[in-house]
């Protein structure tokens, strides 16, 4: 079984903040986590300068008695390494740790993440900062969790300044084999007279008169991954050396564009994530369930943790909207439900100064009396009853295709149309496949698809050789592809495939894209279907192409439009499998496509009949015990079909059928017989 850290069950707790409080205060904060059944905190997150007064002072003793309280309270510690905030006497004594925009201004201390990821000074005293913990921690009872730095590239995912220049410049030679030569041809230099005769020629992409070197803003974005990535490798070599056995993390953020979780999540003990969805969002919960699939995968379908979400409203929206009675308990099962073994919170006592005193707490403002403290203590009680989920799995019945590079070129300047992004495109097939009840787990282009039968790429703008001949081989074996618009269109170097779109995908989906055509604003396009049950007109927005069919067969076309009459929508039998293309944006319609190839595939829901807005997940320890979480997000109660178990928060029994409120939510220990719809022998 698996087991995020030495803490038994399922984890519980928030960032703790102590040193925003009096000493006095940190008693009753123990003591009212112990009635709530916090079993671990996060602790000095942003506690450098607290624990470094100056470069030459250290102050562990409020820490050594913070931890002695834990421990002897029982709660375990997930102690920072606090380097996401450098303190004022650092970037007063060496100020060029601050990072520079790219027009040139540079950032001022008094906020947080204020350094450059390039800078010696700032590498060499976080690295110091992080022995140092090390050193005086590790063997301490009370540890459980090592968590480096915080949020990396949420404020500061560049940097402009001189040495980040060089550091790039150093990159450069690594990724080219020094040969500048090499790195004409792959920028595409010949145009607009952008040839370099050496590395030291080149600077960053700082603001300029027109648009800038497409690759070389590919480049940059693969380089500040990397910068940051290697920050976060630094201070994890030090516990790795000082502490070892005790796990790392770092806390993602959802599906953040600026890191390349791939690679960072090769480097992590555990994944962790952030998650913030909107209370005023009637699909948030969708959203999350998106991220949530995608931290479970990053970890290779492991367990995962929730380091930080609201437990009711937050500080940084426009408008900061609480959760409702009941939305907080629900979402938070939601993430169990998708994979997680633990729930943890920003923060635990709600701060009475700074930027994030009016972000929500488990212990509110208004102290025990306050409808949160409730919440905190409810959920902290059903945690407890569910702590047997711990360890156990959920596998996905599809895969989504997902790869961050691709994801930066699609988004770069001086494109057919700035209205093709990354998250608009994936998120109406994501919601289709949760409307129908279908699990996916997202897979790099390098990832193994042997155990789906259904891959979906809804947009692959960058495509190597190599993944089209990957993706060509799971579709001769009996695999079922289904391909966004605008795929195939560049290589690493963001240069245009031979022959045009779709590229390398060409013999796989069986048509060649003639040209692209963008759909205006405020407009749509008629698709009708060839065959289909029910409605047939489906509108696509934004985008559409000029296809020719070169094998495959049409099984949409246009039906307005300059591209009326022609194939919008195409399938391609390629061995004992099909290769479908959408030549559009459909939008919110793509389910209507998506079905036939869900059917083709055998993919159906674990639980098919389930009313709209009910989300069934099901997660199997690893002796076969199944966990079938059935949550309601709809405003209406709910009759659902009998299940053979017992809900694990009430303890009633299931057999006879039962009814779901409105942010109902049951947890279901199913009785050993039950069988689930499953598309993985695995799973069985």
């Amino acid at each position: 079984m698996d087991s995020l850290t030495r803490v038994p069950g399922l984890l519980y707790g928030g960032d703790w903040n102590p040193e925003q409080w009096p000493e006095e205060v940190w008693a009753e904060d123990v003591k009212l986590m112990t009635e709530a059944g916090v079993n671990l905190v996060t602790v000095g997150v942003f506690a450098w300068a607290r624990l470094q007064p100056d470069a030459d002072s250290w102050d562990f003793g409020w820490l050594d008695r913070l931890l002695a309280l834990c421990h002897a309270h029982g709660i375990a510690v997930d102690l920072a390494t606090a380097t996401a905030s450098p303190p004022a006497w650092l970037v007063r004594a060496h100020p060029q740790v601050l990072p520079r925009t790219a027009d040139g201004v540079r950032l001022e201390f008094g906020s947080r993440q204020h350094y450059c990821p390039s800078s010696p000074a700032y590498r060499a005293a976080a690295v110091r900062l992080t022995r140092a913990l090390a050193e005086r921690y590790r063997d301490h009872p009370a540890l459980a969790l090592w968590h480096v730095h915080n949020e990396y590239g949420d404020h500061v995912a560049e940097c402009f300044c001189a040495r980040s220049a060089a550091d790039f410049r150093r990159w450069l030679r690594e990724r080219y084999d020094g040969s500048v030569a090499e790195l004409n041809r792959c920028w595409g230099t010949a145009c607009w007279s952008q040839q370099y005769r050496g590395f030291e020629e080149i600077e960053p992409p700082r603001t300029a008169p027109g648009p800038a070197n497409p690759t070389q803003l590919l480049d940059w974005r693969r380089f500040c991954s990397d910068a940051l990535l290697a920050l976060y490798r630094a201070e994890r070599a030090v516990l790795d050396g000082v502490s070892p056995g005790v796990p790392v993390t770092t806390n993602f953020m959802s599906m953040a564009k600026s890191l390349d979780y791939w690679e960072w999540s090769r480097h992590q003990d555990l994944v962790s994530d952030d998650a913030y969805p909107d209370p005023a969002d009637p699909h948030a919960h969708v959203h999350a369930a998106l991220g949530y699939d995608l931290m479970r995968s990053l970890g290779g379908g492991r367990p995962w943790l929730l380091m930080e979400q609201a437990p009711s409203a937050v500080s940084w929206r426009p408008v900061n909207l609480p959760k409702r009675p009941g939305l907080y308990r629900l979402w938070s099962l939601q993430a169990l439900a998708r994979g997680a073994d633990g729930v943890l919170h920003f923060q635990w006592r709600a701060a009475v100064a700074g930027a994030e005193k009016f972000h929500s707490a488990m212990l509110p403002h208004r102290g025990t009396a306050a409808r949160g403290w409730r919440q905190t203590l409810r959920l902290g009680a059903e945690l407890r009853r569910l702590g047997e989920i711990a360890g156990s799995r959920l596998h996905g019945q599809a895969a989504v295709l997902l790869d961050w590079e691709s994801w930066w070129a699609l988004e770069l300047d001086d494109h057919p149309s700035a209205r093709m992004r990354w998250p608009e495109l994936l998120r109406p097939w994501y919601s289709a496949l949760h409307e129908r009840g279908i699990t996916v787990d997202f897979v790099p282009p390098t990832g193994d698809l042997d155990r789906y039968p259904l891959v979906l790429a809804p947009n692959l703008y960058l495509v190597e050789p190599a993944t089209a001949d990957r993706l060509a081989a799971f579709v001769r074996a009996g695999g079922q592809l289904v391909c966004g618009p605008f795929s195939g269109i560049v290589d690493r170097h963001d240069h245009i495939h031979p022959g045009g779109p779709p590229g390398p995908l060409r013999p796989l989906l069986g048509l060649v894209v003639d040209e692209p055509w963008p759909i205006p604003d405020g407009t749509a396009t008629v698709v009708r279907l060839r065959e289909a049950p029910g409605p047939q007109e489906l509108r696509a927005v934004s985008w559409s192409e000029w296809l020719e069919l070169e094998g495959a067969e049409a099984l949409a076309h246009y039906d307005s439009g300059e591209l009326a009459g022609r194939p919008a929508v195409t399938r391609h039998r390629h061995g004992a499998g099909s290769a479908w293309y959408l030549g559009c944006h459909l939008g919110a319609d793509v389910g209507r496509v998506l079905d036939p190839a869900l059917a083709a595939a055998g993919v159906v829901p674990q639980l098919p009949g389930l009313p709209a807005g009910v989300e069934a997940t099901c997660r199997l320890a690893a002796d076969g015990t199944g966990y079938l979480f059935l949550l309601n997000h709809g405003s209406a109660e709910c009759r659902l079909p009998p299940v053979a178990g017992t809900d694990l928060l009430t303890g009633a029994e299931l057999g006879a059928g039962f009814t779901l409120a409105p942010l109902g939510a049951v947890v279901a220990r199913l009785s050993p017989a039950t069988t689930l719809p499953t598309t993985d022998e695995e799973h069985v």
